[in-house]
């Protein structure tokens, strides 16, 4: 049988892999501090040094005497039971002086243990084209595929094929027939527009919040020849003084004789409908595509898991929705445009921002509309927080007002955790586990995807910006950091150790990165434009000159090092922090009764997209 989670070939059964995976995350030291106890703004600013606070000794030596690079292939790529096994036959004592790896000592047996432990307390995140059967994943043909980059037809192409046999395994394994697709925050609509058309003519709702993309969806529609395009024609004269009308008396005359709408005399199918443009709250947009399948558009902007408003516009909207013969998804027919059954929906998403997933997995529930869910997540530092108020990359991100202090001390329910198993779990900090914002943010990274110009190209960034910290300690900008401020147990509540308000210095243009005078001045420039406190930090950075800037470039070289290392074990430490969002989201399904079957898998190459795992629920 197919496990409910995909673990690492050595991993155990489900269960006790999650127990093992809660209890590493609550009671690893190293684990916690590496994702979200530390921020990199502190690194050259808080005594005791944070590098050798951190890292233990025996660590901290053999990182001095590799190069970066090495670093992160022991830590996403080689094989450590090999290394580990050199101990084992020394009975766990430092191996012969002759035994090397790359020409190095051999990394301490302490690391190896870690790098173990992290590896398998993380999901197995290997991809297998068409889901490891035999299945053929059919390619997207052009007109549908314009727009999209190498990295979306990937996403689309695979997850259009694993959201068709989904709809057709439900349809053999229960009395669900899914009659339309849900796509929550369907953007450009992509994948909507993927399943309408041939070889799968899905019936799609694409609900989206914002009427731009949904204009922009229809026109890309008409370029996949989904759509008729309409071109207005007026008349110019009458047109122009309609005009001056509006201009002198700053009121609107519309004439609709004038206004003449004319189809494009390019070949489309005869039984395609003009895509209409309305797309208030209220309105939907409807295409039906040659082979049976129908794209609606809905204004809608998703709050909650509730979908009554959604349901009812589709089924006030049938007929002129989906106008010729429809199909259901095992291939028999309905005509007249009418359904011969009830809605059953299933609710998709494919890369869902914070808690866009968690409203799309609790609509499962709260529809009975709903037969089942598929939603692949993204962006977990937007996810709130149900256990406790919201924290913060920085101390505060917000102007100070008495009503945001209150809201930031309240707890959201749509956050994390989602499942009652990790809102109640004991561990040693007390109850409950919570992942603050830097460890949530340090799980969107793909380490293993990183390449040596890349890599270094951040780490010259973040040691700018550390160092840029350290200049705003020094003249009096910023305080010092302090250990009370981490907030013990699971890391700074807040993401980081700073006090005071932060200086959010953003992105820069390329030519401020090419050293660390130019980012300076570039940073400085643009914080001066800050209207509240822009003319204070100037005036505080005013006289430092070239010299001094470079002075701090010098003395701090040696700790660039340390901070890429620091780095590199987060990145790699916070597939752990993936993993357990992942599961919690699995874990709140399996608690739910009305749903059946729950799992989560691989259904993208992780070269390709990173974010790579879907979440499934199938209603009884």
């Amino acid at each position: 049988m197919k496990s409910q989670l995909p673990l690492q070939p050595e991993c155990m059964k489900v269960d006790d892999y999650v127990e093992a995976l809660l209890s590493f995350v609550t009671s690893s030291d190293l684990l916690q501090k590496l994702c979200g106890g530390v921020h990199i703004l502190d690194f050259l600013t808080r005594e005791p040094d944070l590098y050798s606070t951190i890292l233990p000794k025996e660590w901290r030596d053999w990182f001095q005497i590799v190069d970066v690079p090495d670093v992160l292939d022991l830590l996403m790529r080689e094989d450590i039971k090999g290394l580990r096994g050199l101990y084992e036959l020394n009975g766990s004592v430092l191996p012969d002086i002759q035994t090397r790896w790359r020409g190095l000592p051999i990394p301490p047996l302490t690391l190896l243990r870690y790098i173990n432990d992290v590896r398998g307390h993380s999901l197995d995140r290997t991809f297998r084209l068409g889901g490891g059967t035999d299945s053929i994943v059919p390619a997207l043909v052009r007109n549908v595929s314009v727009g999209m980059k190498p990295k979306k037809i990937h996403e689309v192409e695979n997850f259009a094929s694993y959201i068709d046999k989904l709809t057709k395994d439900i349809a053999h394994s229960s009395s669900h027939d899914i009659t339309h697709i849900v796509d929550f925050g369907s953007g450009q609509n992509y994948l909507g527009r993927a399943l309408a058309s041939e070889p799968y003519n899905k019936h799609i709702v694409a609900v989206e919040s914002k009427p731009l993309n949904i204009n922009g969806a229809m026109g890309m529609d008409v370029t996949a020849k989904l759509a008729k395009n309409n071109r207005t024609m007026r008349n110019k004269k009458e047109y122009r003084r309609e005009e001056s009308v509006r201009r002198e008396t700053g009121l609107e005359v519309i004439d609709s004789k004038n206004v003449v709408l004319q189809q494009d005399s390019s070949p489309h199918d005869r039984d395609t409908p003009v895509a209409t443009d309305g797309t208030d709250s209220s309105a939907h947009t409807a295409l039906a595509t040659k082979g049976g399948g129908g794209i609606q558009y809905i204004e809608h902007i998703i709050e909650d898991g509730d979908l009554e408003v959604v349901c009812n516009q589709i089924e006030s909207s049938s007929d002129p929705a989906y106008p010729g013969d429809r199909s259901t998804s095992n291939g028999t027919p309905q005509t007249n445009g009418v359904a011969s059954e009830p809605l059953q929906l299933m609710v998709v998403s494919l890369h869902s921002c914070g808690n866009l997933l968690h409203h799309g997995l609790r609509s499962l529930i709260l529809n009975p509309r709903v037969k089942a869910v598929a939603m692949v997540g993204c962006c977990y530092n937007l996810v709130t927080e149900r256990l406790g108020p919201p924290t913060f990359k920085l101390p505060t991100l917000r102007p100070p007002h008495p009503r945001l202090d209150r809201t930031s001390s309240t707890c959201d329910p749509h956050g994390f955790p989602m499942s009652e198993r990790l809102a109640r779990y004991q561990h040693k900090h007390g109850e409950g586990i919570r992942l603050n914002i830097t460890a949530r943010m340090m799980a969107v990274q793909a380490p293993q995807n990183w390449t040596t110009t890349e890599s270094e190209a951040f780490f010259t960034r973040h040691f700018y910006r550390a160092l840029l910290q350290r200049v705003f300690l020094d003249r009096g900008i910023v305080e010092t950091p302090t250990a009370d401020a981490d907030g013990g147990g699971s890391g700074s509540p807040r993401g980081w150790s700073g006090v005071g308000q932060p200086i959010v210095i953003g992105s820069l243009r390329k030519a401020c990165y090419t050293s660390f005078i130019a980012y300076v001045r570039g940073a400085v420039a643009k914080i001066a434009m800050d209207q509240g406190r822009g003319s204070i930090i100037a005036e505080h950075m005013s006289g430092l000159t070239d010299d001094e800037i470079h002075a701090y470039e010098e003395k701090y070289q040696t700790k660039r090092k340390e901070l890429s290392v620091v780095w590199s074990l987060m990145a790699f430490s916070a597939g752990v922090v993936e993993s357990t969002i992942v599961v919690d989201r699995w874990l709140y399904l399996r608690e739910q009764k009305e749903v059946k079957d729950c799992r989560v898998e691989v259904v993208f190459d992780y070269k390709q997209s990173p974010r790579n795992i879907v979440v499934v629920g199938i209603k009884h």
